[in-house]
């Protein structure tokens, strides 16, 4: 080696380098062809969905204010008062916040159906407010609201205590048979 080759750095690579192999290549993988996006909904169910959107809900289920409440025929205000108060031992309670308005319906249909089956006599039903729902209102409340009325079980509801849920929650009191 000579001493003009010390310093010149294309010397000193080669040197550096001069024991070093290549890697062998890795094989070329063919990427697979991506699969054609499928539509998650059919036109017509995003019509259906936007027409359902815009149909007014029904009046009758709407309530003015925050507090709902409900009591068949023959059952005494002072009964209804009393719960609203809570008076009643609660035995159960159900959170649906999250769910889909079906999912609502179904699990809220198990849950009285077992409520029933134990002999309990008050559960409380957690909604949710419907701060979430946007301009619709509580989609929750709403679909509790009418599914509980449906419920020949059910004897009465009414808003629960604000150290209960408030307006975001119901006590609802079921038929001792």
């Amino acid at each position: 080696m000579s001493a003009g080759n010390s310093d010149n750095p294309d010397h000193l690579f080669r040197e550096a380098t001069r024991d070093v192999k290549p890697l062998p290549a890795a094989p070329v993988r063919t990427a697979r062809p991506k699969p054609k996006p499928r539509a998650r909904f059919t036109r017509a169910d995003r019509q259906a969905v936007m027409r359902e959107s815009l149909e007014p809900l029904d009046p009758a289920l709407l309530e003015t204010g925050d507090e709902i409440s409900f009591r068949r025929p023959g059952v005494s205000e002072v009964l209804l008062r009393k719960l609203r108060r809570g008076h009643f031992k609660v035995d159960a309670e159900i959170d649906l916040h999250g769910l889909t308005s079906p999912q609502a319906r179904h699990v809220l249909r198990d849950f009285i159906a077992r409520a029933l089956t134990r002999d309990f006599r008050c559960v409380r039903v957690i909604h949710g407010k419907g701060l979430g729902s946007g301009p619709r209102g509580p989609v929750l409340k709403n679909v509790v609201n009418v599914c509980l009325r449906r419920m020949e079980a059910v004897v009465a509801f009414g808003t629960a205590r604000p150290l209960d849920g408030g307006s975001g929650a119901l006590y609802v009191l079921l038929s001792d048979r």
